[in-house]
Parts: structure tokens; sequence; C-alpha cells
């Protein structure tokens, strides 16, 4: 068996040495394309999970504040409907002042038109 060292010749077909090469360089860009593949999922993954979480951590401490404001809607529901049919039944609470005011001016001309009956029956 012939030594090997630097100086040793090897004797190969030019279209072998091509083959090779092409061969390896498709294996070297196979296995990097796999490569990538598996980093593109790995990462779509990583970034689902977080989302996941995220929505997770949102619902359980939302449900709370949700109730709260379906609770507040219902009531300023209730007293719209209520304000609606004072409004409607010209009961509504300005409606309601005015005939105060109304009712005090009625009284205080009534008694005026009676001190005034009054004087002239005196005459």
């Amino acid at each position: 068996m012939p030594k090997l060292n630097e100086n040793t010749e090897l004797a190969m077909p030019i279209r072998n040495l091509i083959a090779l090469l092409i061969a390896a360089t498709v294996g070297t860009w196979a296995y990097f394309g796999v490569i990538e593949r598996l980093n593109t999922i790995e990462n779509k993954l990583i970034l689902i999970s977080s989302d996941l979480e995220q929505n997770t951590n949102f619902r359980i401490s939302s449900l709370p504040e949700n109730s709260e404001q379906f609770m507040l809607i219902e009531h300023l529901s209730a007293e719209l409907e209520k304000l609606a049919a004072n409004i409607e039944s010209g009961n509504a609470p300005h409606d309601q002042q005015q005939k105060l005011v109304l009712e005090f001016y009625d009284r205080r001309l009534t008694k005026i038109e009676d001190n005034i009956e009054k004087l002239a029956n005196k005459e």
C-alpha cells in the first residue's frame, strides 16, 4: 500500500468530481432549508403560545369588569325608561318644578284677588 502525504495524487474523472461537488451543494442547501423551516415553525409556535396566554389572561381579568359594566348599563337603561315614562306623562322633574312655581303663583294671585275684593267691599 502506498504511503499518503501532501504530494499524493488522486486520479479521478472530472465528471465524478463535479457530481460530488453538486451533491454536496444540494445536500447543504437542503439541510439549511429544513433548518430554516424548523426555525419558522418554532417561532410561530412561540408567538401563538404567547398570544394564547395573553388572551387567557385578558379573559380571566376582564370578566368581573364586564359584568359590572353590564350591570351599570342595565341600571341606566331602567332609569332611562323611567324618565321617558315621566316625560310622556308630564311628570318630568323640570315639569314638576314648573308646576310647583305655577301653583305658588296661583295661590298668591288668589290671595291678592281676595285681598283686593276685601278692600273693595270695605269702601
